[in-house]
């Protein structure tokens, strides 16, 4: 059975049969991060952009447990000067693992390292694992082509951006799960700081009659597919 791990802000674990994908491992610099976090074993590390907060703790996993990074170009080549495994890949890629199967999608936001140097476009996943499909938007804005990803799959659960401010907010959200057509959608990238904070009745009243399921996670709690 496939199985996602809230672990806060925009880092999810997808599990199934004994494999572990982590998406955006910003982890022992998060205090919202749940103990959890501290047992993830990644066999594969997907990473949608090189903001501090999505990049996190990717070379330091990739290095202990010898698990490949997937992102793109800009990010991969910088994370692999740092020493970590990385694959090839780039917006518009697909990629096969004996465990899952990775789409690289677009997203519309920006990118780079906390150093200033230039992180490449930013983008989102579309992980096929255990027989099921999820969708990680990444930091992004709302844009019509969010409905080409639904078009590729029928997505079990949608991880989208709800906290606004640096990313689309609960309303545009509620309209990508239009475009995707998504049967689940599982809010991230909120709460971490004050200026993200969004209310639980918010995310309901704003997804009310929407005909899909609103999977409100606390980090650390998991959602069978």
């Amino acid at each position: 059975m496939t199985e996602i791990e809230y672990l806060s802000h925009s880092a999810f674990a997808i599990r199934n049969d004994g494999k572990e994908v982590l998406i955006d491992p910003f982890l022992s610099d998060n205090l919202k991060a749940p103990a959890s976090a501290l047992e993830v074993r990644p066999d594969l590390i997907l990473v949608t952009h090189a903001h501090h907060d999505h990049l996190g703790d990717a070379v330091d996993l990739s290095k202990r447990f010898g698990c490949p990074v997937l992102s793109v170009v800009e990010v991969s080549d910088r994370l692999e000067e740092l020493g970590a495994k990385v694959v090839p890949g780039n917006i518009g890629g697909e990629t096969a693992f004996p465990f899952c199967r990775v789409k690289v999608y677009p997203a519309v936001h920006t990118s780079s390292f906390d150093d200033g140097r230039y992180g490449g476009a930013p983008c989102s996943f579309l992980v096929r694992m255990g027989g099921k499909a999820v969708y990680h938007a990444g930091d992004t804005a709302l844009f019509g082509d969010l409905a080409l990803v639904g078009e590729e799959a029928e997505i079990d659960a949608a991880l989208l951006p709800v906290g606004g401010v640096y990313t689309m907010g609960i309303r545009d959200a509620v309209k990508a799960m239009r475009l995707l057509g998504a049967k689940r959608m599982v809010p991230m990238h909120y709460d971490t700081w004050d200026v993200i904070s969004v209310a639980p009745d918010e995310m309901r009243r704003a997804s009310a009659g929407e005909g899909f399921e609103l999977c409100i996670l606390a980090p650390g709690e998991r959602l069978r597919l």
